[in-house]
């Protein structure tokens, strides 16, 4: 089953509205943020590996209540004050009480044309967070900080000439002509809203990351569909021919900032409809035993009017990182090509 994520919502789609989170009012005093949200550490002084590199290694978690593109509530405010935060997540601990009730077992049943996300999975499979981002000790009001609206850029005029195209085409032979050209996502190729990345953004579970490194590599393991990224250290970049699922990313050190710059991504990975020459540079930097900043700054001149910037943390956790078995336990897409070839035979009788 594919999920679309709506990065204008401050939580996943069907989650809890906006509206009602800036409604809310009565915060408990007790509430305090956990230690790993603290702000950089000036004194800090970061483990090295057997290469003398800056440690990154570990288990990361980058679930949030925080959403990529910023509430237009919000306006162009980043920062959030404390108070704003609390209440936000207290808001998130409510809906949640109230969501982890027993499903009705007389509610109506799903309508076929509008199948709301509480009709497919339950509360309980939920893992995007329940906690404000906060980076280098400021809460933040969305990931993306530039442009300063919190909002990705415009398509340039080409793309959007793209754009109507492909819907001309989908509108006259269908929105998929075959099974090669489902979603990656449903055909447990890649992740869904670009989880993998890059950029690597959180989404409604399985926001974890385990990260391995040895002299001249990082890898990261990615929690959904077990994506593993190969990111190679003061390496040239592969010949223009070769384009990898999760692009070919080389990196260098800048200080204890892994610095990942990554092209040639695979033309059927496309991030917001991107094109080829969509480009990516990542920063890793480990500002605490416990927290990591995650920023990116990426561009398109194909596509978008100006490049865009986002900051988030990453937080160690305990959690292991198990198996994601997609294609044992995926049955949408059989049943998807079944049901197009029961409409195809009763149209031909």
């Amino acid at each position: 089953m594919k999920t679309t994520f709506n990065s204008t919502s401050l939580f996943s789609p069907a989650r809890l509205p906006l509206t009602r989170l800036l409604a809310c009012s009565a915060i408990s005093s007790f509430i305090l943020l956990p230690p790993s949200a603290s702000a950089q550490d000036s004194d800090y002084v970061i483990a090295r590996t057997v290469d003398g590199a800056p440690d990154l290694q570990g288990m990361w978690t980058s679930n949030t209540i925080t959403p990529f593109s910023r509430p237009e509530e919000f306006g162009d405010k980043l920062v959030l004050s404390r108070e704003e935060a609390m209440q936000l997540e207290q808001a998130v601990a409510d809906y949640t009480t109230e969501q982890d009730q027993p499903s009705d077992p007389d509610r109506i049943p799903p309508v076929k044309d509008r199948i709301e996300l509480a009709d497919s999975y339950n509360n309980f499979w939920f893992d995007d967070g329940t906690q404000v981002a906060r980076y280098n000790g400021e809460f933040r009001s969305s990931l993306l900080i530039d442009p300063p609206n919190g909002r990705m850029p415009a398509y340039t005029q080409l793309a959007q000439e793209r754009l109507r195209v492909a819907a001309e085409l989908r509108a006259s032979r269908g929105a998929f002509a075959g099974p090669e050209s489902r979603p990656l996502a449903e055909r447990c190729l890649m992740s869904f809203g670009s989880s993998s990345g890059p950029p690597m953004l959180p989404i409604l579970y399985n926001n974890h990351y385990q990260i391995v490194q040895s002299p001249g590599y990082v890898m990261i393991l990615v929690e959904m569909v077990h994506d593993a990224r190969i990111i190679r250290i003061d390496a040239d970049p592969l010949p223009d021919a070769f384009r990898p699922w999760m692009g070919d990313s080389v990196a260098h050190w800048e200080g204890d900032t892994l610095v990942v710059e990554t092209s040639r991504l695979n033309p059927s990975q496309k991030f917001r409809n991107a094109t080829e020459n969509f480009r990516i540079t990542e920063r890793f930097t480990r500002v605490s035993d416990n927290v990591m900043n995650y920023s990116f700054t990426a561009e398109d001149p194909d596509t978008f009017v100006q490049s865009f910037s986002a900051e988030m943390p990453m937080n160690l956790t305990d959690d292991i990182l198990y198996e994601y078995a997609c294609h044992e336990g995926n049955y949408s897409l059989p049943g998807v090509l079944a049901g197009a070839r029961l409409d195809e035979a009763e149209q031909s009788d």
